[in-house]
């Protein structure tokens, strides 16, 4: 069976649960909205089913079974922990598994009204997360290095989606970036892929992460850009206070991985307007509203 004759469905995730969790298979199955590498269904009210289907290898959901047990109990924001394991079978030749249900609305499908509030959540939220990692943590592949080893992919998303009257601003910051020292602190425990699909707002701010599967040990400017990438305008000076730990160097690293990953999702949403696998036609305007902040500074 090859990923394209792949189709799960409602039934096909209950006859795996019948076959491998058998307890569980009485509940609701409903399926959630977005995903691309991994495919989720609601279990009940509390579960959920994380279905490897893009990803070319199962290494991502091994990476949050085997460590978000560990992190989970010091992070003040609720995160998705597995509860049980699906392993590859005839009907299903992939890895699966049963994780807690993190409740709220994606910020991509909804909005922060309490910035302030949410640069708190965010701030202590990475304070916690952001500590030294061991030496047996995961190291990254596709991201976690300085800014200036990703010159490549920011020119390309430059050139595919930015306004001509803007470019030039963008370049300042992404510049600037490159030109900060690198990081100099041991390597600490980063998510890796904060953006507003993989976070969860309930009362007007942030009220849970998901998706940890780019999690790595390197520079916490990866995760900060988040200041920029999640929270309203004119907040990002807050979330930096009460973080306390990002030096002048970190914040341009920051900053600049944020002007990459507004393009990133602006090219996703332009993707997603020309119907190409994998585009998010409504991540254009939020990825174009995270840049303005990026250019509106701190």
């Amino acid at each position: 069976m090859t990923d394209a004759e792949i189709v799960i469905t409602a039934d096909l995730v209950r006859s795996l649960l019948r076959e491998q969790h058998p307890d569980l298979a009485g509940e609701p199955v409903r399926e959630v909205a977005g995903g691309w590498g991994n495919q989720m269904w609601r279990l009940g009210d509390e579960l959920a089913v994380r279905m490897q289907r893009m990803d070319p290898t199962p290494e991502l959901q091994f990476k949050e079974r085997r460590w978000l047990p560990e992190l989970a109990p010091r992070l003040p924001l609720p995160v998705p922990l597995p509860v049980r394991c699906g392993e590859p079978s005839e009907r299903f030749p992939k890895h699966w598994t049963v994780m807690t249900w993190v409740h709220g609305e994606p910020l991509d499908h909804a909005s922060i009204s309490r910035g302030d509030h949410a640069a708190g959540a965010l701030a202590g939220f990475l304070r916690a997360l952001h500590e030294e990692a061991p030496a047996e943590a995961p190291t990254a592949t596709d991201r976690g290095g300085h800014p200036k080893d990703c010159a490549d992919g920011f020119e390309t998303f430059l050139r595919a989606v930015v306004p001509d009257e803007v470019a030039p601003d963008v370049r300042v910051v992404w510049d600037e970036a490159v030109a900060a020292g690198a990081w100099e602190g041991p390597p600490v425990w980063v998510h890796g892929d904060l953006h507003p699909a993989n976070v969860v707002v309930a009362d007007g701010t942030l009220s849970g992460i998901v998706d940890f599967g780019a999690l790595f040990a390197g520079d916490p400017a990866w995760d900060l850009a988040a200041a920029w990438l999640l929270l309203p305008p004119r907040t990002a000076s807050r979330f930096f206070d009460l973080y306390e730990r990002a030096d002048d160097a970190t914040i341009r690293r920051a900053r600049g991985l944020a002007a990459m990953k507004s393009l990133f999702l602006m090219l996703m949403g332009q993707n997603g307007d020309r119907g190409l696998p994998g585009g998010k036609p409504h991540w254009g305007p939020v990825g174009r509203a995270a840049l303005d902040r990026v250019l509106n500074g701190l």
